[in-house]
């Protein structure tokens, strides 16, 4: 792919004319122009009087965070399709596929495409879900560290276990999971819908993350079912146990379709809790609601608006990409931006949304979120777009992508590197 503009080489860059959002700065307001410069891989300033170069009201942001993704998942659809594209045939095929193919090699090659579609959109860290029911946890969690070395000072990773709530218990296999992800650094994660005793379940989750000093991400409510909410449930086991670590609930379908009454109740309670969301607007907008033969009347997005409303910390991810659970996707967050923008309605709504792929996941992630400040690394993505509605409306396939102030190679992997791993099982 060929950059909008060519930037030299050089230790010192001075870019005049940029457009960015007013939010970055600290500021009140949309969009303003600014003039950045770079010095040995960092920024320097927000003004300078030597020439520089016009960029001519291209839009900057910092390197994007994708908080919820499905690395091991990743590019099988190939060799195995959603059959019917519903949330049932996904589980069912990928569990196939699991038990089938992931080696340590076919999970390695996959993870390292994505990484590399990531690297060339502009990421700059990255959290994935691994399926952990044994034995796939003893296989997925080294490949992870491999990865995580490997991509260093590039893309900073995390990692956290699956496993569906059923297949939780305080003395069961899940103890030993929960000791691999501790020793590898992880993230504690479960799945989470109605159970008769999932309440405490969930309890007993947080009390086994506490011990071991991790963070919690659940899967939470994928379902378009108004009885389905676990999202309170975590939110009030929280505060019982006042569990202090970071929580993230992804997904919570269901509460866009409960009575309102009870979905701003339920998002009083996540507010209090000081839970962390993360919306996967595609993948939900992909599968739910899909009854053969009927168009889909809802969109699965969760109550973005009323969560903001509530000071929730809100961020959108890519979640699944190329898997039966979502068919598309390439790992890029100008992508999950536009579509959340479309699908929720993110326009004439604020100015600060784009905080949802920056500030907000560093913040439910523990990481640092320098921004445009001086100082701060210069890991930007620059596109020839100066309104929102330029850079919502194409793809922005041109982006310049800067990392520690160097233009890199935004060339994307061929599909056609992961043949050797699509041939029938």
């Amino acid at each position: 792919m060929t950059d909008f503009i060519r930037l030299p080489a050089l230790p010192r860059m001075v870019l005049r004319n940029l457009t960015v959002p007013s939010c970055l700065l600290g500021r009140p307001g949309d969009l303003e122009r600014m003039t950045l410069v770079i010095d040995d891989g960092r920024i320097a300033a927000h003004d300078d009087p030597a020439p520089g170069i016009d960029m001519k009201g291209a839009m900057v942001l910092p390197a994007f965070i994708d908080m919820h993704t499905h690395l091991d998942k990743g590019h099988i659809w190939p060799r195995s399709p959603n059959p019917d594209g519903t949330f049932m045939g996904a589980l069912t095929t990928v569990g196939a596929d699991r038990a089938a193919r992931w080696t340590a090699d076919d999970v390695a090659a996959r993870m390292d495409f994505s990484l590399r579609c990531a690297w060339a959109h502009g990421t700059r860290a990255i959290r994935t879900h691994l399926d952990s029911i044994p034995p796939q946890d003893a296989i997925s969690f080294p490949v992870f560290s491999q990865k995580r070395s490997e991509w260093a000072g590039r893309i900073e990773l995390q990692a956290a276990c699956l496993i569906g709530a059923g297949d939780f218990s305080i003395d069961g296999p899940f103890r030993q999971t929960a000791d691999l992800v501790a020793a590898h650094g992880g993230v504690l994660g479960m799945v989470t819908y109605p159970l008769p005793d999932v309440r405490d379940r969930i309890t007993a989750f947080l009390r086994m993350a506490a011990e071991r000093g991790l963070s919690a991400d659940f899967h939470v409510d994928e379902t378009m079912d108004p009885a389905s909410n676990t999202l309170r449930m975590i939110a009030e086991a929280v505060l019982e146990t006042g569990f202090a670590a970071p929580v993230v609930v992804g997904h919570c379908c269901s509460v866009s379709t409960m009575a309102e009454a009870e979905a701003l109740a339920t998002l009083d309670l996540v507010a209090k809790a000081g839970l962390h969301v993360v919306s996967l607007p595609m993948c939900n907008l992909y599968l739910q609601d899909r009854i053969p033969g009927r168009t889909p009347r809802g969109r699965g997005i969760t109550l973005v608006h009323e969560m903001k409303a509530r000071g929730i910390n809100v961020s959108f991810a890519s979640d699944n990409t190329r898997d039966p659970f979502y068919a598309y996707g390439d790992m890029d967050m100008v992508e999950v931006l536009r579509e959340a923008t479309r699908i929720g309605h993110l326009d004439h709504s604020g100015t600060d949304w784009v905080q949802s792929v920056l500030t907000n996941p560093a913040r439910a992630m523990r990481l640092e979120a320098p921004g445009l400040a001086p100082g701060a690394p210069a890991d930007l993505v620059i596109c020839k777009a100066r309104t929102w509605t330029e850079f919502f409306s194409r793809p922005q396939a041109d982006r310049i992508v800067m990392r520690s102030g160097r233009v890199i190679d935004r060339t994307l992997p061929d599909y056609a590197d992961l043949d050797p791993l699509m041939e029938p099982a």
